[in-house]
């Protein structure tokens, strides 16, 4: 009898734990998608501003037709992708990232035309949107690294004992980071 009891005060503690355990990876997996959204909502915002900085830039200047198509077609490419925050994969991500990096080059791109039209950069529509762009991509910097820590403290506490073994019961796995795309390393070479 005294037996039977230590092991249901056992069991009971086990129980208890475990439900602590997962309790706290559950936690840690909806803040990782909580960033994420934060992350997706910064990119809508800077795709919400594309068609409004293109309108005012056709409409102050006789502008080269082939930067524009490219800034929109980047924003139709980048804003059909879209990652599923309970699926957070390197590979999947990675796809994000990619058409989100196509679309930066694109407006880099286009800030860099719009310097040859003095006329363009004179107009006060133009200038706070690029004002607006500009906050954009810091605000997208910061959400990506929020996103990174989140993940992070899901992933460490996700592979620590007895995490890893309750966890995979449970069917969590490692969430995917944002990488800096491949070259960004290098310092960019600007040429007038």
């Amino acid at each position: 009898m005294k037996t039977n009891f230590i092991f249901i005060i056992l069991a009971v503690i086990l129980v208890f734990v475990g439900c602590n355990k997962y309790n706290s990876l559950a936690t840690l997996d909806q803040g990782v998608k909580a960033k994420w959204s934060d992350v997706e909502n910064q990119y809508q915002r800077r795709s919400d501003l594309i068609p409004n900085l293109v309108a005012t830039v056709k409409g102050a200047a006789n502008f080269e037709q082939s930067t524009l198509t490219a800034v929109v077609e980047a924003r139709s490419k980048a804003t059909s992708i879209r990652v599923d925050p309970k699926d957070l994969t390197p590979e999947k991500l990675q796809e994000f990232q990619n058409a989100q990096g196509q679309l930066s080059q694109a407006l880099g791109r286009l800030m860099m035309v719009t310097e040859n039209y003095p006329e363009l950069k004179a107009t006060q529509g133009f200038s706070d949107l690029r004002v607006q762009l500009e906050g954009c991509e810091n605000r997208i910097t910061v959400s990506r690294k929020d996103f990174n820590d989140s993940v992070k403290d899901f992933n460490s506490k996700l592979v620590t004992f007895p995490n890893n073994i309750l966890g995979g019961m449970f069917g969590f796995k490692e969430k995917g980071y944002f990488q800096a795309k491949e070259g960004s390393d290098k310092v960019p070479e600007v040429k007038f």
